[in-house]
């Protein structure tokens, strides 16, 4: 059968497929940002290779889709509910989402890129965005400065940057540093947005010796903004981002940088979310992957 199959080129129809078995073989993966900012941010790529390869090696086909909270419908809840997948990542969690917590409270399909503390039990996949954030920040103040500024890669109420920015304020009361709101700014993941928070930085008197990025994009933008006003990355001006994306050891200097696992969060995720599905008795529900600090040339600490 199966090779008169292939002699005749044919192939099962999707939407029959579904109707006998109740599965689309589609997993869903959600960002929760606008478009134009989840396509802006380089570190996504990588992540979606390893869901795209998690998922084909469970049978499944993997659908992108970045869905904001502000759009106003409960369009994650109508993925699911409409069967248009069979199960869901969602990455870019924020405090106020109330619609991922009803997500939850059907006790849905759903694995988290991220951290939402509301609910307990839920499984995620993550990094220890406290603990990473306070050893970029705390690697800066070793090399000298003791005025180090925080660009968020995005506003706090996103779970991943509000962590970040308790591991920033760690770092300085580890060191016997106050803290200073005037050295705190809000980027919107893109580069655009990073170089406009460091223009307003620089605009401070006296100006920071170092600034801490959460993201290797918001970073790129904030590079731009320093050299345009004739700074010199590192001797005038230290910075660190939170990636390791593939561009941050092309950038001029080189990027000191939190590498974190991409490729391993999107299999990671993808291959819990499969066996969710499949009915596994899954025995880590928590997966909290490894960071490390790199360091290169922008931080003023390597010569590479």
């Amino acid at each position: 059968m199966l090779t008169a199959a292939r002699e005749l080129d044919y192939h099962p129809n999707a939407s029959a497929r579904r109707l006998v078995t109740g599965r689309t073989r589609i997993l869903a993966y959600v960002e929760r940002q606008a478009p134009e900012s989840a396509f802006a941010d380089a570190f996504l790529p990588q992540v979606l290779r390893g869901v795209h390869d998690a998922a084909r090696a469970a049978g499944y086909e993997v659908l992108f889709a970045p869905i904001p909270i502000e759009s106003g419908q409960a369009r994650c809840l109508e993925l699911l509910r409409g069967r248009h997948v069979d199960g869901m990542i969602v990455s870019g969690p924020r405090s106020d989402d109330l619609e991922l917590k009803e997500l939850f409270s059907l006790e849905a399909p759903v694995v988290l890129q991220g951290e939402w503390g509301e609910v307990q039990g839920v499984a995620s996949v993550d990094v220890d965005n406290v603990a990473s954030a306070r050893t970029a920040t705390e690697h800066l103040i070793d090399q000298g400065a003791s005025r180090v500024a925080v660009i968020l890669h995005a506003p706090p109420v996103f779970t991943a940057a509000a962590a970040r920015l308790r591991g920033y304020r760690q770092a300085l009361e580890a060191r016997g540093l106050s803290y200073d709101e005037r050295l705190v700014h809000t980027a919107e993941f893109t580069p655009a947005s990073g170089e406009r928070a460091m223009a307003t930085l620089l605009e401070r008197s006296p100006r920071p010796e170092a600034v801490f990025a959460g993201s290797d994009t918001v970073a790129i933008g904030a590079l731009r903004a320093a050299r345009l006003r004739g700074l010199r990355i590192p001797e005038d001006l230290a910075l660190a981002g939170f990636d390791d994306i593939p561009l941050a050891v092309y950038v001029d200097p080189p990027l000191t940088t939190i590498r974190l696992p991409a490729y391993g969060l999107g299999w990671a995720a993808a291959d819990l979310l499969a066996r969710t599905i499949a009915g596994e008795e899954v025995r880590l529900k928590r997966v909290v992957l490894e960071t490390e600090l790199v360091v290169r040339r922008s931080s003023g600490s390597a010569t590479a």
